[in-house]
């Protein structure tokens, strides 16, 4: 009898829990749930947490008729003990998660599933992203790649996945590495991705699935916290890091500290924002003086120059037509 109902309860359990959640998302909650009921692959639960939301987020999410929708109210704990909550909850093989303001492509869940069905060895999934603004409209595709297999090197460097919306994770893979470090209030996703590489294979679908919304807001308040979380994430990346890769730490820094160069003069207003850029622009050309021959660097630099001789509107103007290939921070959960 007790065998009889595992095996019902087994086939009841879906393939895929996907997992949103949501503090104060009145705005765009509606459209990300409508981009998960629009998923080509149809055998997934979807959980939400409310995390503690005090606009009309929860009364929204009561007006949806949904028979795969759960949702589930707690007080505030941020993102990471919001993702936790909702693994507790979790039934499916793999997990999804998707933060309340992003949206997926129909074939997401469909593609990374098969990827990783194919790949028995691949713990997680990822895809493509491009960012989109607070009305929904393109601007630009965040950095694409393609390492597959052992990515633990290459996630050393750098969170290349971008943000929590992106992969589709083995439920083993998940139990093996436990949960996100409530402790972090940013760069919790980097962290995570770290401790799922050091023990599974990674598989790319090589195809923008995932739209990140970017707020068009200043993030002159959120730069130092964002710096102090991604300095704690890379050195306990590297303390618990083989050896054999201690030789990637300067180079890892040096990629934190260039990244938050460019988001301080892209995001930062005023003169304050091309202090900062230029005081983590030199700390990581200290790191790894080799970045100076980087075409991104010096294009970078270049735009600092122009910045600090010119009018920012005129130096934006200029700096146009010198382009810029970083990789857009992907950062919600400051």
């Amino acid at each position: 009898m007790i065998l009889k109902f595992h095996y019902i309860y087994a086939i009841c359990m879906p393939k895929i829990s996907v997992i949103i959640p949501a503090y104060n998302a009145e705005r765009t909650i509606l459209e990300t749930i409508k981009s998960v009921q629009q998923q080509t692959f149809l055998d997934f639960e979807l959980t939400v947490i409310n995390d503690g939301s005090t606009d009309r987020t929860l009364d929204l999410l009561n007006t949806i008729a949904e028979p795969r929708l759960k949702v589930f109210s707690y007080t505030n704990g941020g993102l990471s003990v919001a993702r936790n909550r909702g693994l507790e909850n979790a039934t499916g093989e793999f997990i999804a998660f998707l933060d309340a303001d992003d949206l997926w492509k129909p074939d997401k869940l469909e593609l990374q599933l098969s990827a990783l069905q194919n790949n028995l060895a691949a713990g997680v999934a990822y895809s493509w992203t491009c960012f989109i603004d607070e009305d929904g409209n393109v601007l630009f595709p965040h950095e694409a790649v393609l390492f597959q297999g052992n990515v633990y090197s290459q996630l050393l460097l750098g969170n290349f996945l971008g943000s929590g919306s992106v992969p589709l994770i083995r439920r083993q893979a998940i139990e093996s590495v436990g949960m996100f470090n409530p402790l972090l209030k940013s760069a919790e996703d980097w962290d995570y991705y770290l401790r799922l590489a050091a023990r599974w294979h990674f598989v790319v679908v090589p195809k923008i699935q995932v739209l990140y919304r970017r707020s068009s807001g200043s993030l002159s308040s959120k730069i130092k916290p964002m710096t102090e979380y991604l300095l704690k994430v890379h050195e306990q990346a590297f303390r618990s890091a083989p050896p054999e890769f201690q030789y990637l730490k300067n180079q890892s820094l040096a990629n934190i500290y260039q990244n938050l160069a460019h988001l301080c003069l892209t995001r930062v207003p005023g003169d304050d924002g091309v202090k900062q850029a230029s005081q983590n622009l030199k700390k990581a050309v200290s790191l790894k003086p080799k970045l100076l021959l980087n075409r991104k660097i010096q294009r970078l630099a270049m735009k600092l120059v122009l910045m600090q001789l010119l009018s920012r509107k005129v130096a934006s103007r200029l700096t146009k037509f010198i382009g810029n290939k970083f990789p857009e921070p992907t950062d919600k959960n400051l």
